[in-house]
């Protein structure tokens, strides 16, 4: 496989980098990566094991698929840094509100550009990588992107006008979800349990409830009611929860970070 170059090294990008190294389809030593904090760079490089560069034009020169992991307010001054080294690139951004459209803009027609949505997950091999429908790579190199993020967790596709909402539940959902395990941890501790233990509990019991949705595809209403018993415990904690709005402030997450996305 052809070196990988990050352009960017935040916590994203680690992520992705942790998951490529850990699923082993990519060596260390063929991970590249630059960001203009240097010191901070070399920190993550020996945490991590990818190899820093001390500049873009050196990053470009090395690497078939470059990854444009920066923050999305400095991916335009990237691109026009990077100029004609761009060329030939197979490019995947993981920039938040970057679209193919808009880095034709700013490349041209004839640059490869692939945008996907990842989310932290990705660096213990369970995350949600939402690819962009339109892109502009040659079918091989859709191919072989796509079997490199894949070893990060599951591979979904959606147009461009729905990447934004999509973005907004796998990529925001994280916190919504690391949210909730807390509240329920933080119950669990109220009642006697430690704070150890109660992370464990609350950690396994989220990860099995999304396994068994997944595995038996059954819908999420049939799996709850299957748990609630007639005149039981549990329905008078859904009974609980639906009184206090749990669905309407799920949905009214999602639509917050749409209203702050209209601008």
């Amino acid at each position: 496989m052809e070196k990988i170059g990050f352009v960017g090294m935040g916590n994203m990008a680690k992520a992705i980098a942790a998951g490529f190294s850990a699923s082993g389809k990519v060596l260390k030593t063929d991970m590249l990566a630059y960001a203009p904090n240097q010191e901070k760079l070399k920190k993550n490089s020996r945490e991590i094991g990818f190899v820093p560069c001390e500049s873009l034009q050196s990053l470009l020169e090395k690497s078939g698929i470059v990854i444009i992991a920066c923050k999305p307010h400095q991916v335009e001054s990237v691109l026009s840094e990077g100029a004609d080294r761009f060329k030939g690139k197979v490019i995947v951004s993981v920039a938040a509100g970057w679209s193919h459209e808009a880095f034709l803009r700013i490349l041209g027609s004839g640059a490869k550009v692939q945008c996907v949505m990842p989310n932290t997950p990705a660096m213990v091999g369970e995350g949600v990588l939402l690819f962009e429908k339109e892109h502009s790579l040659e079918a091989q190199e859709r191919e072989t992107v796509k079997d490199l993020f894949s070893s990060l967790g599951i591979v979904e596709e959606l147009p461009a006008g729905l990447m934004g909402v999509g973005g907004a539940v796998s990529g925001c959902g994280p916190a919504f979800m690391d949210l909730i395990m807390e509240s329920y941890a933080d119950a669990a501790v109220k009642y006697g349990i430690s704070r150890d233990m109660a992370y464990r509990l609350v950690a396994q019991t989220m990860a099995g409830s999304a396994r068994l949705l997944q595995r038996t595809g059954a819908h999420p209403g049939a799996l709850k009611d299957a748990v609630c018993s007639p005149g039981g415990t549990t329905i008078r904690g859904v009974d609980a929860l639906e009184k206090n709005g749990l669905r309407a402030a799920c949905i009214s997450s999602i639509d917050a970070i749409m209203e702050f996305k209209k601008g």
